[in-house]
This record gives structure tokens, C-alpha cells and sequence, in this order.
């Protein structure tokens, strides 16, 4: 596969499962958000952890252990979430909104995993000209989605006034 189908199929897959899926896209961008900050803050112990408790860490290159390390903390509470939040996300126009905080789920999700990914892999991905676009607009991507997602979670919040099945009326 092309660098630029590897890339379209990172960004892209993500997004079909949460609108298939009805996941509630906002969640997940930030679980996204929340694995990033575990791969900067617990990659390097856990990693540590798994060569003392691993008989075969000599073998085995520490380069590669990492990535897969960070690659399971990034998307461990995406996973999750997105498991848990199946079908959480009801009617039609929700569901077009949620299409925003999706492609930003995909989006951030192909700029935090590319880098992750096996040597050749990644290395080709990296070096072709349509990763360079991406990384110049990383800045919009990230802020732009976060700011989609929380107006989409600002969205969501529970209606105030009368509830329509209360007994006591005043």
C-alpha cells in the first residue's frame, strides 16, 4: 500500500467505526487526549517494568518495545471508550454533528500514531509530501478539534427547566 492510502486508511478508519458504531465522538477525542499524555508521562516506567520482568529483554531491541508500549497506552482509552460509548450518540442531526469531533479523532489520531509505527512503515509515511502538509497543519488540526469537541460537549448538556415526567408540577 501507497504511503498516502496507509495514511488515508489511518485517518479515515476511525471515523467510519464512530459514525457506524453511533460512538459519541467527543468522548473519544478526549481519550485520545488522555492516552497522549499517558505515552509521555508512563511510556518510559512501564517500559523499565516490562524489561525487569521480561527474561528476553536482551534480545529483544528496546526501540521497538517503546513504540509498542506507547502505541497500547495511546489507543487503550480510546478502545475503551469507544467500547463503552456504543450507540450513545441518537438521532440524525447528533449524528452529523458528530461527524466533526470524528474526522478531529481521526486526524489526531494519524499525527500521534505515524510516528509509532514500525521503522519502514512510518518512515515512509513521514517522508512523503502529504505527510509534510499534515504536520504544517498540525497546530489547526488539534485546535480546531478540541475546540469542535468541547462545543459539541457543551451541546449535550442536559436541558434545563421542566422535566417531562415529573409528577409534581408547581
Amino acid at each position: 500500500m501507497t504511503p498516502v492510502g496507509t495514511l488515508a486508511a489511518i485517518v479515515l478508519l476511525p471515523i467510519i467505526f464512530l459514525m457506524v458504531l453511533r460512538v459519541n465522538a467527543a468522548l473519544v477525542f478526549l481519550s485520545l487526549c488522555l492516552g497522549n499524555v499517558l505515552t509521555q508521562f508512563v511510556a518510559g516506567d512501564a517500559n523499565d517494568l516490562l524489561g525487569m520482568l521480561s527474561s528476553s529483554h536482551a534480545t529483544t531491541p528496546i526501540h521497538t518495545t517503546s513504540n509498542i508500549i506507547k502505541l497500547a497506552l495511546l489507543l487503550l482509552p480510546v478502545v475503551l471508550t469507544a467500547i463503552f460509548m456504543i450507540r450513545t450518540v441518537r438521532g440524525g442531526s447528533r449524528l452529523l454533528l458528530n461527524l466533526l469531533p470524528a474526522a478531529g479523532v481521526g486526524l489526531l489520531g494519524g499525527l500521534l500514531v505515524v510516528p509509532l509505527l514500525p521503522a519502514g512503515l512510518s518512515h515512509n509515511i513521514v517522508h512523503s509530501a502529504l505527510w509534510n502538509q499534515v504536520v504544517k497543519a498540525e497546530d489547526l488540526i488539534v485546535g480546531s478539534s478540541a475546540l469542535i469537541c468541547l462545543f459539541v460537549l457543551w451541546l449535550q448538556r442536559p436541558k434545563t427547566g421542566e422535566d417531562k415526567h415529573s409528577k409534581h408540577k408547581v
